[in-house]
């Protein structure tokens, strides 16, 4: 599609994390950023700038009448994406919202039904699905090459050193569950972890989850943390740990995290050894066979930023293709049922059925 067809994308919220949303419609032709919008006008202004974008608002609303504008993509905090989800919907644009989609299930209902009246397309968007070595894990589960698999590990080191400096303000609403919808780690970062435990192994059943908060200049930081889940599939189980390390260095041109998945099969073993930050000097991917060989993976693209780039490319994609995409509204209320499921088994103590989140 030449550039003179290309959909328009409107960004609501321009903040550190819209750089790497931006990076889908660099030298891609079937798309292209074409207005911003910030109630910060110095950054709206800059990044439309940056960016190549005809206009720029301060007002969303003002955005969603720029007949320019074909998509737009959300960023927001949490408590605002209902609001600004609907509305675009109502304003017939294809949505993007930024994970976790909603609050609760009542506001992604919400969402779903107004982009399914206005005929767009909605995605929420979630990028470690798009990490090219969990897309590659994936692929190697499809061909079997570990046999039928059965327990998921995945682990998140919050680390205090490395990585991006980011002002105490800029995260600060994250720690409000009336802004956030949960904490910073299990509920916000951990739609991540739960996208990606149905991506590789399907829905899920029951959740069991043990939350520990951590002081952080006055704050509260729900880590460590242990989430447990058991799959509709039978035989089937997954395990994301979290845990908070102040005193540690990771090397990051990101967050300073400590990110690794592990997948058992019945004949191997999959290793993914790094995704925001990388703490271990390993292979990016890494599969260990019965025979007792492993295969390393080193020239795989690693870095985190291309899960960014191939979301993005591939809502558009579906646009064009008239397809369901990865994490349609449905897909992800499953996944946010899954993340709230886990805040209840905190509270009461004991497991909650996922399908019961309501």
């Amino acid at each position: 599609m030449p550039d003179s067809r290309a959909l328009g994308v409107g960004f609501v919220g321009c903040g550190q994390i819209s750089d790497l949303h931006a990076l889908a419609y660099k030298g891609f032709n079937k798309a292209k950023i074409a207005a911003t919008c910030d109630t910060n006008e110095a950054k709206a202004r800059d990044k439309g700038k940056e960016w190549g974008a005809t206009n720029y608002y301060t007002d969303y609303k003002k955005l969603l009448k720029d007949p320019k504008v074909d998509v737009v993509e959300i960023l927001l905090p949490h408590y605002l994406h209902c609001e600004v989800a609907v509305a675009t919907a109502e304003a017939g644009k294809h949505v993007s919202v930024q994970k976790p989609m909603a609050m609760n299930i009542k506001e992604a209902d919400a969402m779903v039904s107004a982009a399914r009246k206005a005929g767009v397309k909605f995605k929420v968007f979630e990028n470690y699905v798009f990490y090219p070595p969990h897309v590659k894990a994936k692929e190697l589960m499809d061909k079997k090459e570990i046999g039928t698999p059965s327990v998921v590990v995945m682990r998140l080191g919050n680390c205090g050193i490395g990585g991006w400096n980011i002002p105490g303000e800029v995260w600060a609403w994250r720690f409000n569950p009336k802004l956030c919808g949960g904490g910073p780690v299990v509920f916000d970062h951990g739609y991540h972890a739960y996208s990606l435990a149905t991506y590789l192994l399907g829905d899920v059943d029951e959740v069991f989850a043990w939350i520990n908060c951590t002081d952080v200049a006055g704050l509260k930081l729900d880590a460590p943390a242990l989430v447990q889940w058991k799959y509709k599939t039978k035989g089937a189980y997954g395990t994301w740990i979290t845990t908070w390390s102040p005193g540690c260095y990771v090397s990051s041109r990101f967050y300073g995290d400590d990110e690794r998945l592990e997948i058992t099969g019945e004949k191997g073993y999959i290793f993914v050894t790094r995704c925001t930050g990388q703490l271990l000097d390993q292979p990016p991917l890494i599969l260990y066979k019965a025979d007792g060989k492993a295969i390393n993976y080193h020239n795989i693209e690693c870095e985190w930023d291309a899960s960014f780039r191939d979301s993005g490319r591939h809502f558009i994609n579906c646009i064009i293709e008239d397809k369901q995409p990865l994490l349609s509204g449905e897909q992800g209320k499953k996944v946010l049922r899954m993340g709230l499921a886990a805040l209840e088994s905190a509270r009461m103590g004991k497991p909650v059925k996922v399908d019961s989140i309501s």
